[in-house]
């Protein structure tokens, strides 16, 4: 049986703000805050420039992956990028094909809206994600020259 997969609207909002909310909890955080996450992904959901994909088992049941995707349009390829920006899985339905069919699906949405790449990152220390995207057909080889790192800054209020 194929997973079901659809785009996330305005009446998925529990759906999405919950298993965002797993998903910061799987990493051991406590930031931020439930109303703060339902409050950001009701304006996402709003935005032509991202989309979060959502996986259930079949038509008809409960969400248990999510997938939220950036668009941004880049100078160096005249096209949209894809900045594959969170997937997440509940515990209780991994290993059965979700996670792949969100980034299939994430794939397919990427392509229709014209993007040439999807990007994202992963800790070098989580090899279980690195393997499973590499299986995706994903590359982490670095960018010559060299390595490239993620670099950040954080901007207080």
């Amino acid at each position: 049986m194929a997973n079901h997969i659809w785009l996330a609207e305005e009446r998925d909002l529990d759906e999405v703000t919950a298993l965002i909310a797993a998903f910061r909890d799987w990493w051991g955080k406590d930031v931020p805050a439930d109303e703060s996450i339902r409050s950001t992904v009701r304006t996402l959901l709003g935005d032509p420039m991202t989309d979060y994909l959502l996986a259930a088992p079949a038509a008809g049941e409960a969400a248990c992956g999510v997938c939220q995707l950036r668009y941004r349009l880049s100078v160096w390829t005249g096209a949209e990028d894809c900045w594959l920006e969170d997937l997440y899985v509940a515990g209780h339905a991994r290993r059965a094909g979700i996670g792949r069919s969100l980034v299939a699906a994430a794939l397919d949405r990427a392509r229709a809206r014209g993007c040439r790449r999807v990007e994202l990152d992963v800790n070098e220390e989580n090899t279980a994600a690195l393997e499973f995207y590499r299986a995706l057909g994903f590359s982490t080889e670095p960018k010559p020259p060299g390595r490239t790192l993620f670099v950040a800054r954080r901007l207080d209020p």
